[in-house]
């Protein structure tokens, strides 16, 4: 496992399988390495853990899935 630091409440955790954006404490989108998709959170957060997830999918389409699905990649 590898910890990448993004910036102020911004962190991205890589696994064999998965990268995990977490804003704050919460994981709220990833990137499945061997699928090459993107998800992230259905759950609505804050205005900037919105603006974190944007940033950090960079213009790739991303499917939605329940929180409950970030909550059990860790």
């Amino acid at each position: 496992m590898v910890l990448h630091n993004l910036g102020s409440n911004k962190t991205e955790i890589e696994t064999e399988k998965y990268i995990v954006l977490f804003s704050y404490n919460a994981p709220v989108a990833c990137y499945e390495k061997e699928n090459h998709k993107y998800f992230k959170t259905a759950e609505k957060f804050s205005v900037t853990t919105s603006k974190h997830v944007t940033l950090w999918l960079n213009g790739a389409t991303a499917e939605s899935k329940e929180q409950s699905f970030f909550n059990a990649l860790m």
